[in-house]
């Protein structure tokens, strides 16, 4: 294993109240829950979130073993306070009141540069780190991950039900994150230096205030030698999670060495991102070969099969086999939170079953 490239994961959740409404405790949630013993527990942009975030991996074991421990202690400190622990990229229950910025200096500028961006976006997504040896091989690897992009959007899919309506996309969160400058699929880079001279130029018209807020599907990562899947939503489980990790780890492993990236405009492919986050899982989503559209099951098995030596490396190939045939069967998490939804087309009964229980931890299925 000495040769497999290390990775993590970055999930945020929801805190919520007994009514299934984003509850601003996250700061007293994340203060009295339990050290895990791995991972970071973390305040995010708003009073409703936290953040969960593993140590370095090697293998998909020790993801979700670390994934489970910490979802489990914040549900427990949650569940003190009569509130839970919610993995759904965006609140299944309507709130009137807009997002409590959470009282950093930073966030509070954020707030006030950005304005209702920051107050009415309140999304979660689940962040994948995998290792680079450098920042010129990471801007090269971006361009050849930029196709996939769409592919990966639909494992993770979990935003069907927001504010009380079925939005009719399975990823209501990727259109939310929309609203920020930043967002969105980077463009194809001619060289490192070409990506810094984009980044210069928006910190150059506010259109970011640090480059912590360069929001691109994937990026190179500002605090770690990464490149950071950012496309995703939070995962239903800790096993999706760690699906799409092992994924973009295999991914990274097969093109580390290739040569020039694939030309694709960012045109092109902003439109193929709509549709998987329209689909999600079990509809279709662009062949980043072809650009025909294929259900989205059969492209995860092309880029299974393109990355199969990665993963037979890492010690991945039955998990992601069973993963991905686990979401062909039973569908994504916004095809559960439909279903759920359809019974009784009640958020709160999609909050029920998707929260995290604080003993142990268990899949949320429909």
């Amino acid at each position: 294993m000495a040769d497999v490239l290390t990775f993590g994961i970055e999930e945020e959740f929801l805190v919520v109240d007994d009514r299934g409404r984003p509850a601003q405790a996250a700061e007293a949630v994340l203060d009295s829950a339990d050290d895990s013993g791995t991972g970071v527990l973390q305040q995010e942009l708003t009073k409703s979130q936290a953040e969960a975030a593993t140590g370095v991996c090697v293998t998909h074991d020790e993801a979700v073993e670390q994934l489970q421990s910490m979802r489990t202690s914040l549900a427990r400190a949650a569940d003190r306070r009569g509130l839970r622990i919610l993995p759904c990229a965006c609140s299944p229950v309507a709130s009137d009141e807009l997002a409590a910025i959470t009282s950093t200096p930073r966030y509070r500028r954020m707030a006030a540069h950005f304005g209702a961006t920051a107050r009415t976006t309140l999304t979660c997504g689940c962040h994948v780190h995998v290792a680079v040896p450098d920042p010129e091989t990471g801007t090269r690897v971006l361009g050849h991950v930029r196709p996939w992009l769409p592919a990966l959007l639909t494992v993770t899919a979990n935003s069907a039900i927001a504010e009380g309506l079925d939005t009719a996309y399975c990823s209501w969160r990727h259109q939310e994150w929309a609203r920020w400058p930043s967002a969105g699929p980077p463009p194809r880079f001619a060289s490192h230096a070409d990506y810094e001279g984009v980044v210069e130029e928006w910190l150059r018209a506010g259109a970011i205030l640090d480059r912590g807020m360069v929001y691109w599907d994937v990026r190179l990562s500002e605090k770690q030698p990464t490149i950071e899947f950012r496309v995703a939503d939070v995962a239903a489980t800790a096993e999706e999670a760690t699906l799409l990790a092992v994924l973009c780890r295999a991914l990274v492993a097969t093109v580390l060495d290739a040569g020039d990236p694939p030309h694709l405009s960012n045109e092109v492919l902003r439109g193929q991102l709509w549709r998987a986050a329209r689909e999600g899982i079990t509809g279709h989503c662009p062949d980043p070969a072809t650009g025909d559209l294929l259900p989205a099951t059969q492209v995860l098995k092309r880029l299974a099969e393109l990355c199969a030596p990665a993963l037979c490396s890492a010690g991945d190939t039955e998990f992601v086999r069973e993963g991905l045939a686990r979401l062909a069967r039973d569908g994504g998490g916004a095809d559960r939170q439909r279903r759920i939804f359809a019974n009784r087309e009640s958020a709160l009964d999609v909050v029920d079953r998707f929260a995290v229980p604080a003993g142990a931890a268990r899949p949320a299925t429909a």
